[in-house]
């Protein structure tokens, strides 16, 4: 029984993992067309609802966090491919 509630406990955590990475990939697009994308990010991590999901997909809403989401919006690479294998797309 221990095994299905850390299965579900896994499949809870993608799936707010998944809206952290849609939340990125919105602030690189915002970064992109209005150059706001960090300030973006920053309020969305730092608002009631962003620290409630960044905290269901398992990762501390700390203000070290917030810097590191903004450093990586501040990148502008999309986190389908910073998260892909192929180190040729780098």
């Amino acid at each position: 029984m221990a095994s299905m509630a850390s299965e579900g406990t896994a499949t809870f955590q993608k799936l707010f993992s998944a809206v952290v990475l849609a939340a990125l990939d919105d602030a690189i697009i915002d970064d992109k067309k209005y150059g706001n994308g960090t300030e973006t990010i920053k309020r969305w991590a730092q608002s009631r609802d962003g620290r409630e999901v960044l905290t269901c997909a398992g990762i501390e809403p700390s203000e070290r966090c917030v810097k590191g989401m903004m450093a990586f919006v501040a990148r502008g690479v999309r986190t389908s491919m910073a998260l892909s294998r192929d180190d040729t797309n780098r």
